[in-house]
């Protein structure tokens, strides 16, 4: 009887620990936009884009980690782009985001997912490794369905998990590694 009731103490133990540690780990809010996009690369369609500032608030120059997921949640392609304090960058839908997917099928609707991260000097690399930092704000235009009408709205805030960090990570890294140069998106202008 002692010896069960130590090990179902133990069994306790660990778990509040196992959980405590993960709620340690949550990244910091303000951290992830999610946008989407659709009648991307469409003949007739006018090109959607995505801009990025750094308001500056961080104190230093920001990372976007830029991930691309098609319609069936599937990541197609991603990238690290620098952004300066009171920096703008501009990302077309069409050449930047969509122009190099990873099977190789060019997308016409998808999401994109962005997370404000530490930079190392001026450089962003491989989003493989994040380091969540509050601060990055963006906007994207939508081109609409019925007649490419283009609409603008910010980028919406969610709730970054520690689990979702670690899957995007882990799915930009199996690209980088397998993908011979494919999946992996551009910069655009400015920074």
């Amino acid at each position: 009887m002692n010896r069960t009731t130590m090990l179902v103490v133990c069994a306790l133990a660990v778990t509040l620990c196992a959980g405590m540690a993960m709620a340690s780990t949550t990244p910091p809010a303000d951290t992830l936009k999610v946008d989407y996009f659709s009648n991307a690369n469409t003949a007739g369609a006018p090109d959607g884009t995505v801009r990025i500032t750094n308001p500056g608030t961080s104190g230093t120059g920001l990372c976007a980690a830029i991930f691309v997921v098609d319609v069936f949640q599937e990541m197609s392609e991603c990238c690290s782009c620098f952004v300066s304090p009171d920096g703008l960058r501009t990302l077309s839908v069409n050449a930047d985001l969509t122009s190099n997917p990873l099977t190789g099928v060019t997308l016409s609707t998808g999401v994109v997912k962005m997370v404000s991260t530490r930079a190392s000097g001026t450089t962003c690399p491989i989003p493989t490794s994040l380091y969540p930092t509050a601060a990055l704000r963006s906007w994207s235009t939508h081109v609409q369905n019925s007649n490419f009408s283009i609409t603008e709205t910010a980028s919406q805030d969610a709730t970054f998990s520690y689990a979702e960090q670690v899957l995007l990570q882990n799915e930009c890294h199996a690209i980088h590694l397998d993908g011979s140069g494919k999946g992996i998106c551009s910069c655009g202008t400015g920074d």
